[in-house]
């Protein structure tokens, strides 16, 4: 796919994610009647602006031992066999396989991998723009999101409840916050 796609400011090059501008998040339904929402606080993300942004590339990556959900004794069950035995699987990774326009909005296709079971995914990509920071330094900024089932990941631990129903959802909506800033020459 060819199309010619301008966005205002854009700049070709390798950008790197800013951590203290960014966030990986998540949240799952829980009870039934309420989200629990958490956070990898260890995570890492490159992206390689083409000419043709269509042609475009990301790698990224969390590492499982910083999930973080206000929780700690819930945060190390998440690290352990039941969900994302993070012994042995450290990371979560993505690795973009595409970029394609779909009525005005932006997705990014890509392959994305938890507890090594590796299935494509497809992030809505919302640009918020670009501009340059106090210092210098040239960023973007941008908002990603999809929405996965945790159990295609090998994630199926869970509880019933006395109340019918069960402790977790099996839906999980992943949000990203991003900002990245434009390697130097």
């Amino acid at each position: 796919m060819s199309e010619n796609v301008t966005i205002p400011g854009y700049k070709a090059g390798t950008w790197t994610i800013d951590p203290s501008h960014s966030e990986v998040g998540f949240s799952i339904r829980h009870l039934m009647i309420s989200k629990v929402k958490g956070v990898f606080e260890n995570f890492d993300a490159t992206f390689v602006t083409a000419e043709n942004p269509l042609e475009s590339t990301v790698t990224a990556k969390a590492e499982v031992a910083s999930v973080n959900t206000n929780d700690k004794n819930r945060d190390a069950h998440l690290r352990t066999g039941d969900f994302f035995l993070a012994e042995e699987h450290p990371t979560i990774d993505f690795v973009s396989t595409g970029v394609r326009v779909d009525g005005g909005d932006f997705l990014v296709d890509g392959d994305l991998t938890i507890k090594g079971v590796t299935k494509p995914v497809t992030f809505d990509f919302d640009f918020g723009g670009f501009g340059q920071d106090p210092y210098g330094n040239y960023k973007a900024g941008a908002t990603a999101k999809t929405e996965i089932n945790r159990e295609d990941f090998g994630l199926t631990w869970n509880s019933a409840l006395e109340t019918g129903g069960m402790l977790l959802g099996d839906k999980v909506t992943i949000t990203l916050e991003l900002q990245a800033v434009l390697a130097q020459d």
